[in-house]
Parts: structure tokens; C-alpha cells; sequence
């Protein structure tokens, strides 16, 4: 627990309007959404949610040493009389109102980041960088939709220095007002890119959808955007109608103010060299992979225009490691030797997908190992689904992919397209594939496992490490 307040409930009750309750802990040191994670002090938001209603939670929470719950008034007479509660009319519109509290007392620079790839991976970077450099207060996760990002907001310190918030969408319209609760001095849109097509017209659509990050700049705010990208000149006439005070541009572009001059690719690292708004940097990156180096650009001039120290921020990129489920690396033990495992099981989108297949072609293997891709329908591409999905056989191809597992009505369009020497097996569901890919994995092998989170990848990592658990996961099951 920290030492010092998060909040009070004087200063929640103000912020949101709220009725007091019993008597609540005078100082709240977390907000939690979740019983089951919840820290001694904490708040807990009874949050209803797509499945559960957190109200059936709140005598958990209590139990669990929260400080007080925050509950809706339809709801109150459901707790005991002298229950710590902050009761509100709707209690993720309470959160709101408290995330825009945290921000009106922030005196920090803030960063906004959206784009169709990247979001998660840049805005881990960007807290690895900044908060290299002084307090940093960052998304955990992927917390950037509807209660992620208020959520987020609301467990921000007062005293950070840099604050980086992750903003998403599936639809358009998401991103205004989540980003005018955020009010960024600076939005990073990574890239656009067909994701979600099911729910946009085609791809201006969806740069549109990007852009109202734009509408939640702080006056003067700065947007910095991916100069490579054929919505890069959308995206700039969409920022000066907005009224965007700088725009800021990044790629292997020529006329990019952060520009990638020059890039050595690893298996497990990259080396760069770029120019950083005028300033000549050499740095290595501790996440393989072209589209993290191109990102990393983004990151650079970021924390360039917040007042970071240029050079130690390029030194803290080589720290920098995959999140969960984006890239993280495990050794899977055979008996004989060892196989790679890359998780890259949390999400996937066409270009997201490239970009790993990539990053398994630049993999190295050892003897009569193989780079062995498997992967799960992408989802939410509308129409353009069977196209996609048949086009990464030139990926495949490119990348020197021995062979590939496909699950799913949508990756079967893959699986067709395929030469019969690079099919490893097929199923209609990551459990039905799973105990294939298991049979198959040899000593030296790497295998890269990817598709959408609703294709349910994990259930194939998960089966792997539990059959090849490596040295640390033995160690710590011994504990």
C-alpha cells in the first residue's frame, strides 16, 4: 500500500456528487474494479459489466479490507445499513466524474496514444522511457475503452510528471470522448491500418475515427503521426481543422522530423539509427521487429517535445520487453533441448500479423528446427475477411515460415491457399488444434502463435508451457 492517499472520500464525494453512506475510511489508497484483485484501502467501483454486475461483488470487496465501495442509489437498500458506501446514480458515470478530478489536479504533461497496431506496445515504451525519468503514470494493460480509460484516470497520482493514457475504439465515435476526458499535450496515432472493417466503410473511415483524438488536444497540443502511412495526409488536414498546434511526423519518410535512417534486425533486439527532430541517435531496442523500430521513433520524439532528456531515453529503449501476449519469448524444455515459444496470443489484425510473421522470419533456429507459425482467425474484417486472411500465404512465404497451423472458419482461407509442404495442421478451434501443434514441436524449433482474442490463441500457449515448462516455470512450481 502507498504511503500516501490516492484519494480521500471528502474529495471523491465532491468529485462525484456522491452520497455518504455509513462511514467510510477517511483515505483511499487504489481505486479496484475487481474483488478478486482488490488491495486492502482500496475504493471498489461496483462497475456493471457485459457479464457481471460488480453490486454482487461489494460485500466481497469490503470483507477484503476496501476502504469504502461505490454503489448506485437503485441499488443501496441491498447493503447493510452502516455499509462504507459513496452512493451515486450510475456508478461508471461516478467514475468519470472522478477521472476528470484526477486530471483537473494533474500537473503533468500527457500523452495520449491510439493507431489500428501499436497502441499497447508504444504506450509500454513510452512508460519505460518517461518513467526512466521521473514518476510515470500509465495504462495497465490494455485499459483504453469506456471504464479503461476514466479507470486509468482515476488512479493516477496528483504529483506524476509524465502521464501516457492507451484510447481504443471498434466503432467511430469512441475515441472524442474518451480523449476529452484525457486532454492530452500530446496524441500519438501509430498507424491506421484495416481493423475492424466490419463496422467502417473502408479505410478513410476508420483514419476519421483516429482523428477524434485530435478534438481532446490541449490548446497548443501537439499530434505526432506515421508519415509512411497513405492516411498521413488525412489525418494532418483532419489535425489542422481541429486546430492542432503542431503536427509532428515520424517514419523512414525523407521529410520526417523523427526519421529512421538506418535499422540492423536481431531475433531478439533491433539496432537503430535515426534522426530525432534534428538530433543524430543511435540506440538499441529490446523488442525485435521493424514496426517496433518505427514506433520507437514516435516514442523518441515524445518524450523530445514533453522536456525528456533525448539521450537517455534512446538508453532506456534497450530495456524495454514485450507486454503479455504482444511478443513475450519463452524456452519451452524437450527432454533433448529446448524449442522457442513467441506469445503473440493477445490480439490480431492483418497488419499485426505481418508484422509478427515478420519478426518469426527474423527468429533463429538451431539444427533441424523450424519456424512454425499458428494462428487464429482474425476478427471484425467484415466481407474483406476471406481476402485478408488467403493474402498472408505471401507473408508465409516471405518470411521463410516452415510450417503453419491454421484454427478457424476464417484462417481455413489461409490454410487453402497454402502449399501442401507448409501445412502443419488444421482445426476448427484453437482447443481442436491444440493437441496437434503439441505433437509436433521439435528441438530447435520456434513457434509464433497469434489470432484475435476471441480465437482464443492462449488455450495453445497455455497447453505448451504446461507441457514444456521451462526452467523458471518448473522453479516456480517447486516453491
Amino acid at each position: 500500500m502507498s504511503k500516501q492517499p490516492l484519494w480521500t472520500s471528502e474529495a471523491m464525494v465532491e468529485a462525484m456528487h456522491a452520497a455518504i453512506n455509513g462511514t467510510p475510511a477517511r483515505d483511499v489508497f487504489g481505486i479496484s474494479i475487481d474483488s478478486r484483485t482488490l488491495a486492502p484501502g482500496d475504493a471498489y467501483f461496483a462497475i456493471k459489466g457485459d457479464v457481471h454486475d460488480g453490486h454482487a461483488f461489494v460485500e466481497a470487496a469490503l470483507k477484503a479490507g476496501a476502504a469504502l465501495a461505490v454503489v448506485e442509489t437503485a441499488q443501496r437498500d441491498k447493503f447493510a445499513a452502516d455499509a462504507p458506501l459513496l452512493v451515486v446514480d450510475d456508478v461508471l458515470d461516478g467514475l468519470r466524474d472522478l477521472g476528470r478530478a484526477a486530471r483537473a489536479r494533474l500537473d503533468a504533461k500527457v500523452i495520449a496514444v491510439t493507431g489500428s497496431v501499436g497502441k499497447t506496445s508504444t504506450k509500454e515504451a513510452l512508460r519505460g522511457v518517461l518513467g526512466a525519468q521521473g514518476e510515470t503514470h500509465a495504462s495497465v494493460a490494455s485499459f483504453n475503452n469506456h471504464w479503461g480509460v476514466p479507470l486509468t484516470l482515476a488512479r493516477c497520482p496528483a504529483d506524476v510528471r509524465y502521464a501516457v493514457f492507451e484510447i481504443g475504439m471498434n466503432h467511430a465515435g469512441e475515441i472524442e470522448p474518451l480523449v476529452k476526458m484525457v486532454r492530452p499535450h500530446l496524441a500519438i496515432i501509430t498507424t491506421v491500418e484495416p481493423v475492424h472493417l466490419e463496422f467502417f466503410a473502408g479505410l478513410e473511415a476508420i483514419a476519421d475515427a483516429k482523428a477524434e483524438i485530435f478534438a481532446g488536444l490541449e490548446p497548443g497540443g501537439i499530434a505526432v503521426l506515421n508519415r509512411d502511412n497513405p492516411m498521413f495526409e488525412r489525418l494532418t488536414a483532419s489535425a489542422r481543422k481541429a486546430g492542432v498546434g503542431r503536427i509532428v511526423s515520424f517514419g523512414v519518410h525523407a521529410e520526417a522530423d523523427a526519421r529512421l535512417r538506418d535499422i540492423a534486425l536481431h531475433a531478439d533486439c533491433s539496432a537503430v539509427d535515426a534522426s530525432i527532430l534534428g538530433h543524430d541517435v543511435t540506440y538499441k531496442l529490446g523488442i525485435p521487429g521493424r514496426h517496433i523500430a518505427i514506433n520507437s521513433l514516435a516514442v523518441l520524439a515524445a518524450a523530445e517535445l514533453v522536456g525528456a532528456d533525448l539521450a537517455l531515453a534512446a538508453l532506456a529503449l534497450a530495456q524495454v520487453q514485450p507486454a503479455a501476449g504482444r511478443g513475450v519469448r519463452r524456452p519451452l524444455e524437450l527432454g533433448q533441448g529446448e524449442a522457442t515459444l513467441i506469445d503473440e496470443s493477445y490480439n490480431a489484425n492483418p497488419a499485426s500479423m505481418a508484422a509478427a510473421l515478420g519478426v518469426l522470419g527474423s527468429a533463429e533456429i538451431s539444427g533441424q528446427g523450424r519456424r512454425i507459425a499458428v494462428l487464429g482467425d482474425m476478427l471484425e474484417l467484415g466481407p474483406a475477411g476471406p481476402e485478408l486472411h488467403r493474402g498472408l500465404a505471401e507473408a508465409v512465404q516471405n518470411n521463410a515460415v516452415d510450417l503453419v497451423f491454421c484454427c478457424g472458419p476464417l484462417m481455413r482461407n489461409l490454410w487453402d491457399a497454402l502449399s501442401s509442404g507448409k501445412r502443419g495442421g488444421y482445426a476448427d478451434s484453437a482447443a481442436a488444434l491444440e493437441s496437434q501443434v503439441v505433437a509436433a514441436v521439435r528441438t530447435g524449433d520456434v513457434l509464433m502463435i497469434k489470432g484475435s482474442l476471441g480465437s482464443r490463441m492462449k488455450t495453445i500457449v497455455t497447453a505448451l508451457e504446461k507441457r514444456f515448462p521451462g526452467k523458471a516455470a518448473r522453479d516456480d512450481a517447486a516453491v
